[in-house]
């Protein structure tokens, strides 16, 4: 009976909100604005229940991810597997949160930079989903996209280990990108530049923690910047992005 009666509860709800819909014209402004903030409360509300459902039904997205041998963590950020909210926007602001974990930053005056994402049609690239970056005029000193990795990934971390960020990317005109790995560990924070070796349309850049001075023990955060070099009058398709752990063979 619960069920039932939450069900009828739901589809009264639904008819309710299409009738006001029907007749917004002829709602008292003062009534309408107060009805406009509640829907917006629902719409984030409903968005959100859209991304779990499909998180929930759609295949594993964390299951094809290239790991090397011995690799004891992957990942695909959310952008790359589930709907984002909005699924677009114009004059990028800085930040610009697409997910918890990735934040696009720049520091423009005037922004013209469009991101957007899109269904990943591509059968040969296994993520459900696709990021693209439009840029116009570019004033500003820097753009990029900040990744921050989950707990999980920082967790036991040693000097042992190696980080891999691969991209599967095409570009309307050649562009230099850089990662920077930054890991803080108590009041310091270790960092790493590798330029990103792109091969037709794989991006590859590795971390080995060996060369860095980071106190083993007191490692809290870890992120990446992926930092685009002179983006202006250019299209950024980031089809795929994965990151991996694995420790380093010894010799």
């Amino acid at each position: 009976m619960a069920g039932f009666l939450e069900k009828r509860l739901l589809a009264k709800s639904v008819q309710r909100w299409s009738d006001l819909a029907d007749r917004a014209s002829s709602i008292p402004p003062s009534e309408l604005l107060e009805l406009e903030a509640t829907a917006r409360k629902l719409r984030r509300k409903l968005d959100a229940m859209t991304i779990a459902t499909v998180d929930k039904l759609s295949p594993d997205q964390q299951s094809e991810i290239l790991r090397p041998e011995q690799c004891d963590w992957a990942w695909r950020p959310d952008p790359w597997c589930v709907p984002t909210v909005p699924q677009s926007a114009v004059s990028v602001p800085s930040p610009h949160e697409l997910s918890k974990n990735v934040t696009l930053f720049h520091d423009c005056a005037k922004s013209e930079i469009t991101m957007r994402q899109l269904r990943n049609g591509r059968s040969d690239i296994p993520s459900g989903y696709a990021t693209v970056l439009d840029v116009l005029r570019f004033d500003g000193s820097f753009l990029s996209l900040v990744v921050t990795l989950p707990t999980e990934g920082a967790l036991g971390i040693t000097r042992s280990h190696y980080i891999s960020l691969r991209c599967r990317l095409t570009r309307e005109n050649p562009i230099e990108i850089y990662a920077r790995l930054n890991i803080q560990h108590g009041p310091n924070t270790e960092q790493m530049v590798r330029q990103m070796e792109i091969s037709d349309d794989l991006g590859v850049a590795e971390f080995d923690l060996a060369y860095s001075n980071i106190n083993e023990k007191r490692v809290e955060k870890i992120w990446i910047d992926l930092i685009f070099d002179n983006p202006a009058m250019n299209q950024i398709t980031l089809w795929d992005l994965t990151l991996t752990r694995a420790p380093r063979a010894d010799l």
